[in-house]
């Protein structure tokens, strides 16, 4: 079993990056705290990237990257991440029909996906536009 640094445990740089994620969230996931637990600065690092992609201000509103997240965890199969931006999403607002939806986008590219690969070489007609 992965071990995990509990917050009673947390000193140094884990305690500080703790309190900064409880002061977000309201507690510390269990991934952060494995994070810890291996090495307090890859978990400072880790919480660095995590404030400034999915936190702060950005192009695309809290909400869509959390549905962007859970995408790409169904898709990655992290079940953990799956269910953790599934209720992020339903925090900031995201509809049980919206996840079903996004659920359906995903399932029918992943679908399309599997049949281009099956049919290596097709060449792309639709490009983005430079």
């Amino acid at each position: 079993m992965t071990k995990l640094l509990s917050e009673e445990q947390a000193t140094g740089t884990a305690r500080v990056v703790y309190d900064d994620i409880k002061k977000h969230f309201g507690m510390v996931p269990n991934l952060f705290k494995a994070m810890a637990a291996a090495d307090p600065e890859w978990l400072a690092i880790n919480w660095q990237r995590e404030k400034t992609i999915m936190l702060e201000a950005g192009p695309l509103d809290r909400k869509t990257r959390e549905l962007i997240a859970m995408t790409v965890s169904i898709v990655n199969q992290c079940e953990y991440c799956t269910l953790a931006h599934e209720a992020m999403a339903v925090r900031l607002g995201a509809s049980k029909a919206e996840i079903n939806h996004a659920k359906q986008v995903i399932e029918l590219f992943s679908s399309f996906n599997a049949i281009v690969n099956a049919y290596p070489g097709i060449p792309c007609d639709i490009k983005p536009i430079e």
